[in-house]
């Protein structure tokens, strides 16, 4: 039975040296620095992916009285969640790791819950989306103490700048949903 684990290993670790050959980019990371890196980078853009979906959805199906400002408020965010997706994908690339290959993958990666619900309420939308972005924000706190151990920098300061957004987007969502009259309004 070892032989033929063994005997499956070569073929995995000959395709793996393929993909590093058309893929892999030079790195002073070192290799288990650029896989955990990289690894991390693929589960936080699913999770972005994912916020940014939540975020169109509860977009589209607004409804209410504050229906323009809350509609208006989840187009910038969502625009500003789609912003970070291209740049950490392609960081993962620079180091010579590999990035999300397809809708399953971030499916099988992401740590954000999704909302199918048919009807959500503006005010849990909001308090939703703000304990999303909230769950966000320990993520990138994650990969940027691993990419801070690990010397990289520049992923580093793309994540500081990042979170600040991220909280920026909290901070906003959760003045949008708080109740400060005691009435219903």
């Amino acid at each position: 039975m070892a032989k033929a684990q063994t005997s499956r290993s070569k073929p995995a670790a000959a395709k793996a040296a393929q993909i590093h050959h058309f893929l892999g980019t030079p790195s002073d990371l070192g290799a288990e620095n650029v896989e955990n890196i990289s690894a991390a980078l693929r589960a936080l853009l699913a999770d972005v992916f994912a916020l940014y979906l939540k975020t169109k959805n509860f977009h589209w199906h607004m409804s209410g009285r504050h229906f323009r400002d809350y509609h208006l408020l989840l187009d910038e965010q969502s625009d500003q969640i789609f912003a970070m997706t291209d740049p950490i994908a392609e960081r993962a690339r620079k180091i010579g790791g590999t990035s999300l290959h397809s809708i399953s993958e971030i499916s099988k990666l992401q740590r954000l819950s999704d909302n199918n619900a048919e009807y959500v309420d503006a005010q849990d939308m909001l308090a939703e989306l703000c304990e999303d972005n909230r769950q966000l924000t320990t993520e990138m706190r994650a990969v940027h103490e691993l990419t801070s151990d690990a010397g990289d920098c520049a992923t580093t300061s793309l994540l500081e700048n990042w979170i600040d957004e991220t909280e920026r987007r909290t901070w906003f969502l959760f003045e949008a949903s708080r109740n400060t009259s005691g009435t219903n309004d």
